[in-house]
């Protein structure tokens, strides 16, 4: 099992910048890749950024440029930076973590980022 919790969220203004932070413990070393989805309302969740064990990134379209994905695999943690944060940005982040031997994916709770206009 792999526990993740997610911090970070808030309330920003348009513009603004967040960093959100995922901490993974339990059976750790099954993870490969980790990263980050969203959900607003009335919406499926969707992939925002992921990063595997050896930094490989992917991002959705709409976040290139303004949203970087890392991780410190040495705390076992993931991170969002968010800069030129929109209104559209607004939802509930999940965290999530892969294991490739179990095929089990891993959800954190969420946590939520609003935008203002």
């Amino acid at each position: 099992q792999v526990q993740l919790v997610e911090s970070g969220g808030g309330l920003v203004q348009a513009g603004g910048s967040l960093r959100l932070s995922c901490a993974a413990s339990g059976n750790i070393f099954s993870i490969n890749a980790m990263g980050w989805y969203r959900q607003a309302p009335g919406k499926q969740r969707e992939l925002v950024a992921a990063i595997t064990r050896g930094l490989v990134t992917n991002y959705d379209e709409y976040v290139k440029g303004r949203f970087t994905i890392a991780r410190d695999n040495a705390k076992n943690t993931v991170y969002l930076q968010m800069n030129s944060l929109k209104p559209e940005d607004t939802a509930v982040y999940y965290c999530n973590a892969a294991s490739p031997a179990s095929g089990v994916n891993y959800w954190g709770k969420g946590t939520l980022v609003t935008v203002s206009s």
